[in-house]
């Protein structure tokens, strides 16, 4: 049996005859336990909340789109159509029309507005439907509109509310001083048939079209569009079906995928996560900081014990192991536990009886999700941590140490 293994759990079980040791060390172990469990929390909580905010890029965004390269519009080519419906691993995909729109309606104007004209496929493509709290999607060939809560509450106008006009504007191309709002705006008269609620920045800015209206509205040709939604297919892998139609639409179109289309999101979500995890480390590395006075005050109280150890041929190495072996147990048995604890209170908030949850409004609990990852990163950082920690306690064992009792 590892000689100073066998001691180090002897010491880790048995009490001190110093009280104060006890106290100490009692000390130390709460705190290994509280910054772990504290660590798990916060990463959970905040996967938590990460998932929730990108839940809304699942909604609004498809998985993957093609963007215009240059300019704000390109034509999709029958050649291209053609190569697209033979690339096996799209399930669907939707043409769009994106342009910035000023709209009025009784006098009362929105100039911030993107309309988005998207044709038959696209309720198939991206789960929209899925976030109309009021009326219903809107039908082709019509000059029905669908809007957020933003614009709607702004011009204050509802679903089917025939007795106010909504008219929306975009300039014409061209250059010279305008004569007229009539000369110098293209503009169409809708209806508003539905009301979305997916976020603030959606809600106040997204207006949704039947593509031809909106074509109408630009002047644009034919198969001239600003980008296509794409849905993959179950099994499909992401990336050959992203480069496939790279290959098919050509240079003229950029291909993004979700993370892509929100990096800015997901930039600052990481950055956020990486923060609190170096926040919550620096916590746990202060709580160390007791295992290694534990540690010290452990050696000092068990002097004559290891300068008989050291007269009968125990090495100043082996002893130096019997402290680190011992903090680290220390660490890893109250990470350990603290994992514990933390996973309970998180799967608590998550699958436990309603009163017992933290709500963030009164009808929402605040998310959490549990990670492996998150698991494995909380219990390597208190392992390494605590073995750095053992090692700075253990080394100022030393012969002069043991030959001075």
């Amino acid at each position: 049996m590892n000689f100073p293994l066998y001691i180090a759990k002897r010491y880790l079980r048995s009490k001190s005859s110093n009280n104060a040791i006890n106290v100490i060390t009692i000390i130390a172990g709460i705190g290994i336990v509280i910054g772990t469990a504290a660590l798990f929390i916060v990463l959970s909580a905040f996967a938590g909340l990460k998932d929730f905010t990108l839940q809304f890029a699942s909604i609004a965004d498809p998985e993957l789109k093609a963007v215009v390269a240059n300019g704000k519009s390109f034509i999709l080519t029958n050649d291209a159509i053609l190569k697209l419906n033979n690339i096996d691993g799209i399930a669907q995909y939707s043409k769009i029309i994106e342009e910035r729109v000023f709209i009025e309606s009784e006098g009362k104007n929105y100039p911030n507005g993107i309309i988005k004209g998207v044709d038959q496929k696209y309720s198939s493509v991206v789960s929209i439907d899925s976030v109309i709290e009021y009326g219903s999607w809107l039908e082709q060939k019509t000059n029905q509109i669908v809007v957020g809560w933003g614009i709607s509450r702004s011009l204050s106008f509802s679903v089917l509310d025939y007795a106010k006009s909504i008219n929306i504007y975009v300039p014409k191309p061209g250059k010279g001083q305008l004569s007229s709002v009539k000369s110098g705006f293209n503009t169409i008269k809708t209806v508003n048939v539905g009301i979305f609620d997916i976020n603030e920045a959606l809600n106040d800015t997204y207006i949704f079209a039947p593509i031809d209206l909106v074509s109408h509205l630009l002047d644009y040709k034919p198969n001239q569009i600003s980008g296509i939604a794409f849905k993959l297919k179950q099994n499909a892998n992401q990336t050959r079906v992203k480069t496939q139609i790279q290959n098919a639409l050509g240079n003229t179109v950029i291909i993004k995928n979700r993370e892509q289309l929100n990096d800015k999101i997901y930039k600052m979500l990481n950055t956020e996560e990486l923060a609190l995890y170096l926040i919550f480390t620096l916590i746990l590395i202060i709580a160390l900081f007791n295992v290694i006075g534990s540690i010290i005050m452990m050696i000092l109280d068990k002097k004559k014990t290891l300068n008989t150890l050291f007269n009968i041929g125990v090495t100043v190495k082996d002893i130096r192991k019997i402290f680190f072996f011992q903090g680290s147990l220390m660490s890893l048995l109250g990470g350990l536990l603290g994992l514990t604890i933390g996973f309970m209170l998180v799967a608590l908030q998550i699958y436990g009886p309603e009163f017992l949850k933290i709500y963030i409004t009164p009808s929402l609990a605040y998310p959490m999700t549990i990670k492996f990852e998150n698991i494995v990163i909380v219990f390597v950082t208190i392992s390494v941590l605590g073995i750095i920690a053992s090692k700075i306690a253990s080394v100022r064992i030393n012969k002069k140490l043991l030959q001075d009792v």
